[in-house]
């Protein structure tokens, strides 16, 4: 048992350093994006697999369509709040 959760602390504290970056993780799915388009224009795999090629890329541009939302969303949050403790500190003067 005390091993079990010296092993859970361990692995979550190792996650962020394990974690990819946005823009890494953006390349990575071009680069995946490539290759699918070069089968695509090979049109020598199955219907199976190529459904399951476009699958996973449409999964891939959805889950790069929500990090970048959330990136906006972020930064826009962030600029807000610098105006509002900018135009407070201006108006405490």
């Amino acid at each position: 048992m005390l091993k079990g959760i010296i092993g859970a602390l361990a692995l979550a504290l190792a996650a962020p350093a394990l974690a990819q970056s946005d823009k890494a993780k953006d390349a990575d799915d071009a680069v995946k994006n490539k290759v699918d388009d070069g089968k695509d224009k090979l049109g020598t795999d199955s219907g199976t697999a190529k459904a399951k090629r476009h699958s996973k890329k449409a999964a891939r541009n959805a889950k790069a369509k929500a990090r970048h939302t959330k990136n906006d969303v972020e930064k826009v949050t962030k600029d807000a709040t610098n105006d509002v403790k900018k135009a407070t500190k201006d108006a405490t003067k």
